[in-house]
């Protein structure tokens, strides 16, 4: 018991050095980042409570199996579970051969709108507009605007669960910004 209580209290850097030699530190990581991987899942599958968290587990079962060629690279830990857990929603869907809708909340859709420069007052109308279109994009473009808008990534962040520069996350975002502005239309 007494040395539970050590191992909680050991940095984060510590439980990944300390797990790459014995598992049982991964459960600091565990209990750190589950919640947060659990919602990213869950919001991935739209809601789908027992999938997300049997690909909640998957993933950090993989995280734990892997964890020996983890490097920090200087972005948070949770940027590699971020990834793990992206790949394993992304098989899901292709196994499962489901398509996927971004679920939406008004404010980061007018977000959205605001930086794709689409109008300044956004009407029900043109936000079911705005989501059609959004709804339209392929798995890896909704991916991204989901990640951007929706979960508030940083590009950094993308970048590592993409594993692609954060320069590249950024011109990929605003170059899909610009297709969307060219799809609005409203009358």
């Amino acid at each position: 018991m007494n040395q539970r209580k050590d191992i909680k209290l050991i940095t984060e850097s510590e439980a990944i050095r300390l797990s790459k030699e014995d598992t049982k530190y991964f459960g600091v990581l565990y209990d750190k980042y589950f919640e947060q991987i659990f919602r990213f899942v869950f919001k991935r599958l739209g809601g789908l409570e027992d999938v997300a968290g049997d690909l909640t587990q998957l993933t950090f079962m993989k995280a734990m199996g892997n964890i020996g060629k983890y490097e920090d690279r200087g972005l948070p830990f949770s940027s590699w579970l971020y990834r793990i857990a992206q790949n394993e929603v992304s098989m899901y869907f292709r196994k499962e051969s489901k398509t996927r809708k971004v679920p939406v909340d008004e404010n980061r859709i007018k977000d959205l709108a605001s930086e794709a420069q689409l109008t300044n007052y956004m009407s029900m109308d043109d936000q079911q507009l705005l989501i059609n279109i959004i709804n339209d994009l392929d798995e890896t473009e909704l991916d991204l605007i989901e990640l951007r808008f929706f979960q508030q990534m940083s590009f950094k962040e993308i970048a590592e669960i993409y594993n692609i520069t954060e320069a590249n996350a950024k011109m990929r975002t605003y170059r899909l910004l610009e297709r969307i502005e060219k799809k609005w239309s409203p009358e």
